[in-house]
């Protein structure tokens, strides 16, 4: 398993996929935080914080996951070389998550690489360090639950096809209804005292409560246990070609 995990690392460090990746990431949202002149620019707002790197960034990371994840199993099914990783000596969940944790790692380069933003508002910040810290590293911890749960989800669209334009597609549609499609669904108030419960089905309410600095136990099983169904279809996805 380690040694597919290195070499799904290697190939996009070999390419300019995942150096795209991070550098667009960075750069959109850098553009929102410090240039455009819009609510989210920190000289334009007033106050040391960086809340609106972590309100654009799902939207960035709903197309670049997606982005990243597309070949992973869609390449090889075109190929055909999928059909030799199947007969390695390596489980089905095994390349599964040899796959999702080269994904994720390019998820957390990322987000470690806007640590820049952090130190550079930290420090512009007057006096030096008047910055909610820990409102801060809690919607970093829900980013990076976010950016796992994309990456999962994208994953398993990327078994199911082996064209990578409609894994892209499938990706974004399926993370950009689990994100903000149960809010919408509320929002039109067709269910009544169940509005709440199926809010609580989306990423979009976790998010933001693991946002406000306190990780909730709640939260943290959600998030878990949306990965884990998502990798568990891809590993059955897998394994319905032996059928």
């Amino acid at each position: 398993m380690f040694a597919l995990f290195k070499k799904e690392i290697s190939s996009f460090l070999s390419s300019l996929t995942g150096y795209l990746v991070m550098a667009v990431f960075l750069l959109v949202n850098g553009l929102f935080l410090w240039v455009f002149p819009t609510e989210f620019n920190v000289f334009d707002f007033g106050y040391a914080n960086i809340d609106g790197l972590f309100i654009i960034a799902p939207y960035v990371f709903l197309f670049l996951v997606p982005a990243i994840t597309m070949k992973s199993f869609s390449e090889e099914q075109k190929t055909g070389t999928i059909e030799l990783l199947l007969t390695k000596p390596l489980t089905d969940l095994q390349i599964v998550m040899a796959k999702y944790l080269s994904g994720l790692v390019l998820v957390v380069f990322s987000l470690l690489f806007t640590l820049i933003y952090y130190i550079s508002v930290y420090q512009l910040g007057l006096p030096v360090g008047n910055i909610d810290s820990g409102g801060v590293w809690g919607s970093y911890i829900g980013l990076l639950f976010l950016g796992a749960s994309f990456v999962a989800i994208g994953i398993f669209s990327s078994a199911v096809t082996d064209n990578q334009i409609l894994s892209f597609i499938l990706a974004v549609l399926l993370s950009g209804f689990v994100y903000i499609g149960f809010d919408f669904i509320t929002g039109l108030s067709w269910f009544g005292n169940a509005d709440l419960l199926i809010k609580q089905l989306g990423i979009s309410a976790h998010y933001a409560s693991i946002s406000r600095g306190v990780v909730d136990t709640r939260d943290v099983v959600y998030f878990l246990s949306l990965i884990v169904l998502f990798i568990s279809m891809t590993r059955l996805t897998l394994a319905s070609r032996k059928w």
